[in-house]
């Protein structure tokens, strides 16, 4: 059973860099995801512009479809599970928003402050990127892979680069 959901979760990452049009939606992802995890864990303002910079990018990449009949159309229809998808993207707009708004402005809604924690959204954005760019539908099998590898990727790069990290 984990052999299968390290397949799923494989295929989750994999996918994206498989298909030239998504490669720069998903690349700021990364990079977001890297120089975030280079910065203090402390939830500031700085981390909220990035969190909003980040969830908008995000979200503009998987509103970009819509907009778009290119020939390279995603390998499943727009119409599956698109209930799903657009209340995910409505979700990383507002949060984006919030977060942006919230950082430009040096103050946190009530009860908002958790924006200014980017590394973990970060990583939700990548997992689900090739699923809300349409490449890949949205599945159990495929949410139960990037909730169990949520923790053992957030400890890699917490351990991996604090040798980076605490270098002042």
């Amino acid at each position: 059973m984990s052999h299968s959901y390290w397949s799923t979760f494989a295929g989750l990452i994999a996918t994206p860099f498989q298909h030239a049009s998504l490669v720069w939606g998903i690349v700021p992802l990364y990079f977001a995801l890297l120089l975030n995890e280079m910065t203090s864990a402390k939830a500031n303002f700085r981390t909220a512009i990035q969190t909003g910079f980040s969830f908008l990018w995000a979200a503009a990449q998987r509103i970009y479809p819509y907009f778009t009949h290119a020939a390279n159309s995603p390998r499943i229809g727009l119409n599956t599970r698109l209930p799903v998808n657009l209340m995910v993207t409505a979700f990383v707009v507002v949060f984006g928003a919030i977060a942006l708004f919230s950082g430009l402005r040096r103050r946190y809604p009530k009860y908002c402050s958790f924006l200014g924690y980017t590394r973990f959204g970060n990583y939700f954005m990548i997992a689900i990127f090739p699923i809300q760019a349409h490449y890949l539908e949205w599945t159990w099998d495929r949410l139960a892979a990037i909730a169990i590898f949520a923790v053992p990727i957030w400890l890699a790069l917490h351990f991996g680069l604090m040798p980076v990290r605490n270098r002042n």
